[in-house]
């Protein structure tokens, strides 16, 4: 396996490097992570990747995409993340809206959302969780019922990231309670100024309010705004989370890669003993682990154009890491790490980063569902229900 860039993908990333190192604004370089600053600027700077031309990488041409393979889409997101820079703000419409709409949507669909995705015109937030709907999606209890030329929905939504800030959301309801659970459901493009719909910001141990529950009361969504078919909303919800992960593991990968830079730093500057740079050694290694985890991931995504198992493994690997890393870096700080503030120590990064990891477990699938995935998926072992 040749790990090096291609003359084509070195030249790519020379680019961008460049790019970034020119037009990253310095209030945004400086973001430790927290979702309130970059709320305020998110949207410039997602226009401002627009217009550079980095929104849409792999998405077909006709689209408004680059068409351009996905190593490139790797590249951007290590990139993006050894620099510091915050993603494109519409996260959620790049990289499951705007594909499950290519992959099901009309012709009017298409053209009244994707180009809105890339420029960050419109940003998205997904409807799938529930309080008694969450590992087991197809439990879930939001009913939307034909009345006319629309469907009425009623029901509650939870743990929706930019629920807050959305223009949109990709809203999986039941319309059948005859069928068997994972038939009956319907997927539903609801517009989130509609009359009924309101969100309440979930706020978290870091103090911020990133994750939302939203309400739906009796809610009119035109019945042109189902996607894919009446009753075949759960194919449709595989398409959303298949995507879901996609070349996620590059952005995980390269923003753990800055964090273990981080902590080196940090144990050589505290000249910490050799217990603990045994167990900061220990992260590299791991990150190394899910570097070479990823490249598998990406040529068989490069081959086949499906993402595979190998982005629940990375996610589940960088979660872990995560926390147990940044806890160590706590540990590391001693006393400090008592003061929100950083005690003069990079104003509270490891702190915020240490609170924010807690999180990392639960979002995007837990860590105990990952496991049965890969368990069935890649092991071949028997189900475990």
């Amino acid at each position: 396996m040749n790990l090096r860039d291609t003359p084509d993908e070195a030249a790519f990333r020379g680019e961008l490097r460049a790019w970034l190192q020119d037009n990253l604004p310095e209030e945004l370089r400086a973001h430790r992570g927290g979702a309130g600053r970059f709320e305020e600027l998110g949207r410039a700077w997602s226009r401002k990747l627009y217009d550079a031309g980095y929104v849409g990488l792999t998405w077909p041409r006709e689209y408004g995409g680059a068409g351009a393979p996905y190593s490139h889409q790797a590249i951007f997101l290590e990139e993006l993340a050894r620099s510091e820079a915050p993603q494109h703000i519409g996260v959620i419409g790049l990289g499951m809206a705007g594909p499950t709409i290519i992959a099901h949507g009309t012709d009017e669909q298409k053209s009244a959302h994707l180009q809105r995705i890339l420029s960050a015109e419109e940003i998205w937030c997904q409807g799938f969780s529930e309080p008694e709907a969450g590992s087991d999606l197809a439990s879930l209890k939001t009913r939307a019922e034909l009345d006319g030329d629309a469907f009425v929905v009623n029901g509650q939504k939870v743990w929706s990231s930019f629920a807050h800030i959305a223009d949109f959301c990709l809203l999986l309801t039941r319309t059948d309670a005859d069928p068997a659970k994972h038939r009956g459901l319907t997927y539903l493009l609801v517009d989130m100024r509609s009359a009924g719909v309101e969100v309440r910001p979930l706020r978290q141990i870091t103090g911020e309010g990133e994750f939302n529950e939203i309400f739906f009361t009796d809610v009119r969504v035109p019945r042109a705004n189902v996607l894919g078919e009446v009753g075949s909303g759960w194919g449709v919800a595989m398409t959303t989370l298949l995507h879901e992960r996609g070349t996620l593991g590059f952005a995980l990968t390269a923003a753990l890669e800055v964090a273990v830079r981080k902590l080196i730093a940090l144990a050589k500057e505290r000249r910490v003993d050799e217990g603990l740079r045994e167990r900061v050694a220990r992260e590299w290694i791991e990150l190394q682990a899910l570097r070479y985890t990823n490249y598998r991931a990406l040529t068989k995504l490069m081959q086949t154009g499906v993402p595979g198992p190998e982005g629940s493994i990375a996610k589940l690997h960088w979660s872990e890491s995560n926390q147990r890393l940044t806890k160590l870096a706590l540990e590391i700080l001693d006393t400090e790490a008592q003061l929100l503030d950083g005690g003069g120590h990079g104003e509270g990064y490891w702190q915020f980063q240490q609170l924010r990891s807690r999180g990392n477990t639960i979002e995007a699938g837990t860590s105990e569902i990952l496991r049965n995935i890969v368990a069935e998926r890649v092991l071949g072992l028997p189900r475990s229900r």
